[in-house]
């Protein structure tokens, strides 16, 4: 007899057999980015770049391609296309002798230079990437502006006033630094003078007060030696007065 465990994990195999043949195999995709908007002004050159994810290793079968749709056309034209390994340009429209695919889908790279840019230019421009067996997935688009002069974004018109006011403030701070450093050197520098002053005036004091002493004794000793000398000079004159009445 069978187990009921038995029939419960054969009927669990056969469902699980069962789903899998009923469920569609994994959908193979390939993902593609551009920038959304390029600018660009009369007669530069501008690069539209274009690189892709793909699910399958890079095949030789690999291709690219490059649509075209003007401003205010329906239609959209192919004007690059590579596979292969060549490209192939539109030599016959408006961009005979402008166009250059530089990519290098072997990096996953389809970028396509445009040179000598004109106001026809303005339009949207779609990158197609197959490779085989990868082949489903969505294209990606940029829209080229061409102008006379690139404007001047909101971004780059605040970066430029943020950064001159930080430019301001820095030219300033450093003026404010070099003004209190030469003050503290001139303070430094007064001090040192006004020191200097004071030690060379108690030195003067000293010199005068010690002249002030010697003063009284020298003049006691001009008066000591005044007084020897007139008392000699009375002895002297006693002497001879006596000697002359010894003559006598």
């Amino acid at each position: 007899m069978v187990s009921r465990n038995s029939l419960g994990t054969e009927s669990v195999l056969l469902a699980a057999i069962f789903l899998s043949v009923l469920a569609p195999f994994p959908t193979l995709g390939i993902d593609v980015y551009t920038a959304r908007e390029v600018h660009g002004t009369v007669g530069s050159k501008v690069t539209l770049s274009c690189t892709f994810w793909s699910s399958e290793w890079i095949s030789d079968d690999i291709s690219v391609t490059w649509h075209f749709k003007p401003d205010g056309s329906r239609s959209s034209q192919s004007i690059v296309h590579y596979a292969k390994g060549k490209s192939y340009i539109d030599e016959v429209g408006t961009f005979k002798d402008r166009l250059e695919f530089v990519g290098n889908p072997r990096k996953k790279d389809g970028s396509i230079i445009i040179r000598k840019l004109a106001h026809t230019d303005n339009g949207t421009f779609t990158c197609d990437v197959k490779n085989l067996p990868d082949v489903v997935g969505t294209t990606s688009s940029v829209h080229l502006l061409v102008f006379q002069k690139v404007p001047l974004r909101p971004g780059v018109l605040v970066g430029a006033i943020v950064g001159g006011v930080l430019g301001v403030v820095i030219i300033i701070a450093v003026i404010v630094y070099l003004i209190r450093y030469c003050w503290l050197q001139r303070q430094a520098r007064l001090r040192r003078d006004l020191s200097a002053l004071e030690r060379g005036k108690l030195h003067k004091s000293g010199k005068d007060s010690k002249r002030s002493r010697q003063a009284p004794i020298l003049y006691a000793m001009l008066d000591h030696s005044k007084s020897l000398k007139s008392a000699s000079e009375k002895k002297a004159k006693g002497g001879l007065g006596d000697s002359r009445r010894d003559k006598k």
